[in-house]
């Protein structure tokens, strides 16, 4: 494999056995998803309740994406990856033995959703901050494709599997698949070691300190500004669907925990093939003009949810969903790195903030 081809960050066993371990932990994490925002269905399917699951499932990445870039800047990477994947894995196996023994409760589900994915949001930073330390810079680019490519493509199955196995195996079922799965990345981490080259040569910031830096930084950047107030704008409309997606299988498809699993897989799917498009689109229309067609996209898919009545308008509206979703996302993701200065070399040191900005 070439240096700087599609699969030459594979070539390097570090790299390597972290992104298969992180792509099996992110397939049983989205079965997970799936069945969570199934189970609600059953315990209140009110539609407050049942967007609550989303909310507790997104709010953590808000609260805590600067604190946890901070962290990753001032601790040991390896350690928090650690110490954090351990603790999300006992708290995925405790939630999985409530939803066993019929002891779940609307409010304990949203509970241990809202911890499950504040573990996200505190190891995201800091994964995509090691990446430098897992290829040379040479292959730096398609390992970070790599680890997009990875996370879509769990995306795609996941969902489609969780659904599959809550029908055929009974809703506890993804819970513990999610939990033993996590035990994969727990296991790469303690065989990785990095290397002496990626030492700090700076001493550590205080914590206070670090997240006021990276606050004052996003205040004080117009375009990383304008950036985040676009993302607020798409994100916080965009995400209905997603929230209700499981009352508008039940409810409105009149269908099972299966198709409720393959419409989060389409539009998993639909991302992956956006994403395949993406380089071509983005040159013959610039960045504005893909946001501006993915927004308009999630518009139809809105539209197209609010009619559904059968599986094949939820297939079209997932696929398209998903196509919108990796557009806007991927054209505000450069929009940041290009504001906060990551399109040149930063001190690692301070690249567990810059990313966090665009988590």
């Amino acid at each position: 494999m070439k240096s700087g081809s599609a699969w030459a960050p594979l070539r390097h066993p570090s790299f390597r056995l972290l992104w298969i371990a992180t792509v099996v932990s992110n397939i049983g994490a989205w079965m997970q998803s799936a069945a969570a925002g199934w189970l609600m269905t059953d315990l209140d399917p009110s539609p407050l309740t049942v967007s609550l699951v989303q909310v507790a499932a997104s709010l953590p990445m808000f609260l805590f994406a600067l604190p946890a870039g901070a962290l990753a800047d001032i601790v040991d990477r390896r350690r928090l990856l650690i110490v954090v994947e351990t603790a999300t894995t006992v708290v995925a196996a405790i939630f999985a033995g409530l939803v066993t023994l019929n002891a779940i409760t609307p409010g304990l589900l949203i509970a241990f959703t809202f911890l499950l994915g504040a573990g996200t949001a505190l190891v995201s930073p800091a994964w995509q901050a090691v990446v430098p330390q897992l290829v040379p810079r040479e292959d730096l680019a398609p390992a970070i494709a790599a680890n997009s490519a990875g996370f879509n493509v769990s995306r795609a199955v996941g969902p489609a599997l969780g659904g599959v196995i809550t029908a055929a195996a009974g809703i506890a079922t993804p819970f513990w698949i999610n939990a033993i799965s996590n035990l994969g990345i727990i296991g790469a981490l303690l065989r990785w070691r990095s290397s002496a080259a990626s030492a700090r040569h700076l001493p550590p910031e205080r914590f206070t300190n670090a997240m006021l830096a990276g606050a004052r930084h996003a205040r004080h950047n117009p375009h990383l500004r304008a950036t985040l107030f676009r993302a607020v704008g798409f994100f916080l409309f965009a995400s209905a669907y997603w929230a209700l997606l499981p009352l508008v299988a039940r409810g409105r498809i009149a269908a099972g925990p299966e198709v409720y699993g393959v419409l989060l897989g389409a539009i998993g799917a639909g991302a992956v093939g956006g994403a395949f498009f993406l380089p071509r689109l983005k040159v013959r229309f610039g960045a504005d003009r893909l946001a501006t067609g993915g927004a308009m996209g999630t518009a139809v898919v809105l539209l197209l949810f609010a009619i559904a009545r059968d599986v094949a308008t939820g297939l079209a509206a997932s696929l398209i969903a998903g196509a919108s979703w990796i557009a806007v996302l991927s054209s505000l993701n450069v929009s940041a790195q290009i504001a906060s200065g990551l399109s040149w070399p930063i001190p690692s040191t301070v690249s567990g903030r810059g990313v966090a900005k665009d988590t």
